[in-house]
C-alpha cells in the first residue's frame, strides 16, 4: 500500500493513495505518525489501510496538498555508499579514498525533525550559504518498538520506505566539520520526505539475494539528469542498519533511517569532488530537484531564498584566568 498525507479544504488526513491517485481516506485518522504508535507495526498498519478500502473515495491527490508522509519522531541519516563517501571526501576535504573505520560499522549522525519539508514544497537556501546541495537517500520508517535488534529482528520493524532528500549547505558544512563535530547547520534547514510512504511488503519483489533493495535512482535538477545509481550498492541493508541503530538504545515507531547519499551523481558535491570543478554549480533560488526512487515515485522541490542570517560575535579568546 501507498499512504500518504495530505491537506484539503482546511483538514489534514492520511489516505491510501491507489494507482490512479484516488485517494482513500483512514476514517479519523490525521497523523501517520500517530498511526504507526498505534498499530504497532506492518500487520496493523495493512490492516488500518484495508478500512479505507470500504469508504467513499476521496479526492484525487492532483487536488489536494502533499505533506510529508510522517512526522518523524528521529531522524538518523547513514552514509552507506562507498562511492559518496570517496567524491565528497574529495571534495570537501581534499582527501581521497574512504577511511578504514567506514567499513567497520554503519555511521549516523541525528539531523533536524522539525525542519520535515513534504513533496512540492519550496525549500529555502539556509542562511549564509552560498553552496546548497541535494542528495538523493531512501527513507526506511520503522514501525515497531524495539531496541539491541538482530538484523533479522529489524526486518519486522520496518513497515516502509520514502523518498528522502537530505539537503546540504556544503560550505556550512565543510567549516563546521573542521572543528570535530558536526555537521550541524550545514544540515539543519531542511530534510524532505515523500511523495508518499510505501509499505515494506511493496517492495519485497525488488530484494536481491544478499538482502538489498535493487531500485533504480535518479536525479534530475531543472529536467537535466546529474545522477543514476542503484540502491542495492549500499554497503548495509536497512535491516543491518536499524539493528545497528538500536544497540544499546531503542527504535520507536515514526523513527527514518536514511540510507546515505547514493553514488555517481547523489549529489553535487560527489561530482565536484570527481572533477575538481564546482559543475554542475551549486543550487540557487529557482531551481527545480526531482529525485526518483523506483517502485516509490518522484519528489521535486523547488528552491527559493532563504533569510540573513542574524550576526553573531566570533567566540571570546579567554585568558583562562581562575581565582
Amino acid at each position: 500500500m501507498r499512504f500518504v498525507a495530505y491537506e484539503y479544504q482546511h483538514r489534514r488526513r492520511v489516505a491510501v493513495m491507489e494507482e490512479d491517485g484516488t485517494l482513500l481516506p483512514l476514517p479519523g485518522v490525521s497523523s501517520l505518525t500517530t498511526l504507526l504508535q498505534e498499530t504497532g507495526g506492518l500487520p496493523g498498519l495493512l490492516a488500518a489501510g484495508a478500512a479505507a478500502l470500504d469508504v467513499p473515495a476521496g479526492p484525487h491527490v492532483s487536488r489536494v496538498r502533499l505533506l510529508p508522509p510522517l512526522q518523524p519522531a528521529s531522524v538518523r541519516d547513514f552514509v552507506t555508499f562507498e562511492e559518496h563517501v570517496e567524491g565528497v571526501r574529495r571534495s570537501v576535504d581534499g582527501v581521497a579514498g574512504v577511511p578504514g573505520q567506514w567499513y567497520e560499522a554503519p555511521t549516523f549522525y541525528f539531523t533536524n525533525p522539525h525542519a520535515i519539508y513534504g513533496p512540492g514544497q519550496d525549500v529555502p537556501v539556509p542562511p549564509g550559504s552560498s553552496v546548497l546541495d541535494f542528495e538523493l537517500e531512501v527513507g526506511a520508517v520503522i514501525g515497531r518498538e524495539g531496541g539491541d535488534l538482530t538484523p533479522e529482528q529489524a526486518r519486522d520493524h520496518i513497515v516502509g520506505y520514502t523518498v528522502f532528500n537530505d539537503w546540504s549547505a556544503r560550505d556550512l558544512q565543510s567549516a563546521e566539520m573542521k572543528v570535530g563535530l558536526g555537521p550541524c547547520k550545514g544540515k539543519d534547514t531542511a530534510t524532505t520526505l515523500g511523495p508518499c510512504l510505501v509499505t515494506a511488503d511493496e517492495l519485497e519483489p525488488y530484494r536481491d539475494a544478499d538482502g538489498f533493495l535493487r531500485l533504480a535512482l535518479t536525479a534530475e535538477i531543472n529536467g537535466e539528469t546529474v545522477g543514476k545509481d542503484l540502491l542495492s550498492n549500499m554497503s548495509w541493508t536497512f535491516e543491518e542498519m536499524t539493528a545497528y541503530a538500536s544497540r544499546g538504545t531503542r527504535v520507536v515507531p515514526g523513527d527514518v533511517l536514511g540510507s546515505g547519499t547514493c553514488g555517481n551523481g547523489g549529489c553535487l558535491a560527489e561530482l565536484w569532488g570527481l572533477r575538481g570543478e564546482q559543475t554542475p554549480r551549486p543550487l540557487r533560488p529557482g531551481d527545480v530537484v526531482s529525485l526518483t526512487v523506483e517502485g516509490i515515485g518522484t519528489l521535486t522541490s523547488t528552491v527559493v531564498p532563504g533569510v540573513e542570517p542574524h550576526p553573531l560575535p566570533a567566540g571570546r579568546r579567554r585568558d583562562r584566568s581562575r581565582p
